[in-house]
């Protein structure tokens, strides 16, 4: 066999893989895709959209982004749509994750201008599902900020609270008849250490300031939404909100006590800022970042912490402030122990403490970040369970970036060890995980990777006029565990 990897063959056909298995998911169990807004709508400044900060970014910072490329056409799904619910259909898919720019919907990022035209391009939307069977699940907040609320500080400013309650209570009002699940923001590490504290946009890079009024504001417009939506909306519309948050596995790189505690230090760190607030029985930060934090900022002659502090009743608003957890899950890495030396400069990675590696022989993706480690995913659905009382949990992404290519051997792999992994993890050791969202159904524009980093299960020719979509292997190989809940136990292959 070449390379350990299995070469398949597949003419357009699930076929070419047996469905003979013992290793199948509950019937309740469900299967879905992802996308979002900014990476595959395109129709950047089509009727009355507003700008987002990623419309600003890319065009403002080319060289920020690895091909000088944006999202302005993107996919175009904002008029491919039906072609993309097609293709969903053709999978078998459940359920369609997908995300509502803020911007299209308000314009300035406030309620007194409405986009009437936005509203419908996403009923539109709905509707198309609704024909085909196939679930919505909606994320309201991806990363697609209106710039003119950054020019007010974005995230780090508390007004946003407001402004973004406003923002879903519109999304309620006008969509909550036909959406049953929400996802209130994705990824706020993400956003919140990236974008205010990294490069991301808004490319602030204000690391262990910024990414702090980011994450706290956030947490407080999570926790009002969710309390908004129980006393306003529930009772008729009788849905459920969650918030997803992501989670690389991080294992100790040895067995010694410094490494452990490195571990899980950066676990509550990177993971726990944003789930200890929502899941734990206590609620509020992690102790151990506020203490690191709260001791650094003393030894860097700040006043106060630069953590923020939330009130008694912010606490309480937050805690318990979800119907489901919302996981994203791709790698792991490996924490080793450091004695990180205090300088005047703060940073996210000086008060998290340790450093993160990977193992040389992991299997690589098309993305520096992410090496293929599915026993990760076993663990982090474990640490979870173990740490919040085994809550109800959501797959909301997990997928691998390669070049581009219809013979994706290796997503193949990827995804059924993956599985294999969340399998394990459902039965033997009782993880309660209701749902898997692969990432992506298309390839996207993977934010400031460009279009060098293509997650999708269909090829995306961004220079054909009607941005074609051709089925990868994966289609095929994804396709069928979907439609019939168990992972094929062999395929066809040539040595």
């Amino acid at each position: 066999m070449r390379n350990k990897e299995y070469v398949y063959i597949c003419r357009s056909s699930s076929d070419a893989f047996e469905t003979d298995s013992k290793i199948c998911f509950p019937k309740k169990f469900m299967f879905g895709v992802a996308t979002a807004a900014y990476q595959i709508e395109g129709a950047w400044n089509v009727s009355a959209k507003g700008e987002s900060i990623w419309d600003r970014y890319t065009h403002t910072h080319p060289e920020r982004i690895f091909d000088h490329n944006t999202g302005d056409v993107a996919a175009d799904s904002y008029h491919n749509f039906p072609r993309d619910v097609e293709l969903m259909k053709q999978l078998g898919v459940q359920f369609y994750r997908f995300s509502i720019s803020w911007p299209r919907i308000l314009p300035n990022g406030l309620t007194n201008e409405v986009n009437e035209d936005g509203i419908r391009y996403y009923n539109d939307l709905l509707e198309e599902l609704f024909r085909n069977g196939i679930m919505p699940i909606v994320t309201m907040y991806h990363w697609d900020l209106p710039q003119s609320l950054q020019d007010m500080g974005g995230w780090t400013n508390p007004i946003i609270i407001d402004y973004f309650v406003d923002y879903a209570r519109i999304l309620f009002e006008a969509f909550g008849d036909k959406v049953k699940v929400w996802i209130t923001v994705n990824e706020p590490l993400s956003f919140c250490e990236d974008g205010y504290g990294g490069d991301d946009a808004p490319g602030s890079r204000s690391s262990g300031f910024e990414d702090y009024l980011c994450g706290h504001n956030v947490l407080i417009a999570h926790g009002r939404v969710y309390r908004m939506y129980q006393e306003k909306y529930v009772k008729q519309q009788k849905g459920f909100v969650g918030i997803t948050i992501d989670f690389r596995w991080i294992e100790p790189a040895s067995t010694s006590d410094d490494d452990q505690r490195a571990a899980e230090v950066i676990r509550q760190f990177s993971f726990g800022w944003f789930a200890h607030p929502i899941f734990s029985q206590t609620g509020d930060y992690p102790p151990i970042m506020r203490k690191r934090i709260d001791i650094i900022s003393k030894r860097q002659h700040f006043h106060r912490s630069r953590l923020p502090v939330f009130t008694p009743e912010e606490v309480e608003i937050i805690r318990g402030s979800a119907d489901f957890f919302g996981l994203n899950h791709y790698t792991t890495s490996l924490a080793v122990y450091s004695d990180t030396k205090i300088t005047p400069q703060p940073s996210f990675y000086t008060d998290m403490g340790g450093i993160l590696k990977e193992k040389p022989e992991w299997p690589k993706s098309n993305s520096t970040w992410l090496k293929v480690v599915p026993w990760g995913f076993r663990k982090a659905l474990n640490w979870i369970k173990n740490s919040y009382n085994n809550p109800l949990v959501l797959v909301t992404e997990n997928g691998m970036s390669l070049e581009p290519g219809l013979q994706d051997t290796r997503r193949v792999n990827y995804i059924d060890g993956y599985l294999k992994a969340l399998h394990t993890a459902i039965v033997k050791d009782k993880c309660n995980v209701i749902g898997y969202t692969y990432w992506s159904l298309i390839d996207n524009f993977e934010w400031t990777r460009g279009f060098s980093e293509r997650f999708g299960l269909y090829e995306v020719d961004y220079d054909s006029p009607n941005k074609t979509r051709t089925a990868r292997l994966s289609a095929a190989y994804y396709g069928k565990i979907a439609r019939t809940k168990c992972i094929p136990s062999s395929w066809y292959f040539v040595d």
